[in-house]
């Protein structure tokens, strides 16, 4: 397990929660919040922010996508005064970081966004002015490891967690050059910042394989089967591996593996054991939070039955 320095700089940040974590992940979002303000910690919510572009855009226009991103790092920088953004989904962490990567890397992608900027009468974004971290790395970089184990109230003992990560929090490498930088830095290949914080918090991390695979969440519409099918396969792996639950950090993710768990069973009578939890759930009952402000009933998987049997509700 390796520990990150507190950083006092990561107590306030700029709060992207993207279209995801106002609908389908909308318990993220609460868990989010929740655990923020148990810890200390103060998320300030980017004004008038708009969707980060997703997949539908970036396959119409990509240097639209790039556009509709840095707006948004426009608003917590040259408006709001940040210069920490968190995004808690790995969709809007990754197209702002490809944002950012972008518009230094590719003449073409900075005049698209200084034009389109400039009509709509905002301040074009300036490399550089603003970091963009994931909800991992907030949690790291202001607690460490032991920042977490000091505040646990109720740890997560004799759960057996399956840490997934999906496939858009380390894809592809170049847009994100602070990891895999040796001790401290989160890895590319083998993540483990959602590993050491739920083992902080008391849980029994399993040895995941399939925790960067995709889940299928661009084909959900196009193709439903190969969808469920790649989602069997992550079920069935975490089950192999004993774990109860599996801890997410992507509401896209969460809400695949939910949806096509149930999918799998009522069409294809494939039935898997393992309940889903976002990873900031799991964190916040260590923490002593309730599982309701946690949003945990809001689940899909049955995941408060499972809180309630380990005596962590």
């Amino acid at each position: 397990m390796t520990t990150v320095s507190p950083q006092k700089d990561y107590r306030e940040v700029a709060y992207y929660p993207g279209c995801a974590l106002e609908g389908t992940g909308h318990a993220y979002d609460r868990s989010t919040r929740a655990v923020a303000e148990a810890l200390g910690l103060r998320l300030v919510d980017v004004r008038n922010w708009n969707c980060c572009g997703a997949m539908e855009v970036k396959n119409v226009d990509p240097k639209l996508q790039t556009y509709l991103s840095s707006r948004v790092m426009s608003i917590a920088s040259e408006e709001m005064g940040h210069d920490v953004v968190m995004a808690p989904c790995n969709g809007c962490y990754h197209n702002l970081k490809k944002a950012e990567h972008d518009i230094a890397n590719d003449a073409g992608s900075a005049e698209v966004v200084a034009e389109l900027s400039r009509k709509a009468g905002h301040a074009t974004y300036q490399v550089g002015k603003l970091e963009t971290i994931h909800a991992l790395d907030w949690i790291k970089r202001t607690l460490g490891d032991e920042g977490v184990r000091s505040r646990v109230k109720r740890p997560l003992t004799g759960l057996k967690v399956a840490n997934y990560y999906g496939c858009m929090y380390t894809r592809p490498r170049h847009i994100f050059p602070e990891k895999d930088k040796g001790p401290g830095s989160e890895s590319t290949a083998r993540p483990h910042f959602m590993d050491d914080i739920l083992a902080a918090a008391g849980a029994e991390i399993v040895d995941y394989p399939l925790k960067t695979a995709c889940c299928g969440g661009a084909h959900t519409l196009s193709d439903s089967d190969l969808s469920t099918k790649l989602v069997v396969n992550l079920l069935r792996a975490a089950e192999a591996c004993g774990a109860d639950v599996i801890a997410t950090e992507c509401p896209t993710c969460h809400s695949g593996l939910e949806m096509h768990q149930v999918r799998a069973e009522t069409r294809f009578g494939i039935t898997t054991r393992p309940a889903m939890l976002y990873f900031t759930q799991l964190l916040g009952l260590a923490l002593g939070i309730g599982p309701k402000a946690l949003g945990i009933h809001e689940n899909v998987s049955s995941a408060l039955e499972l809180v309630r049997e380990r005596g962590l509700a």
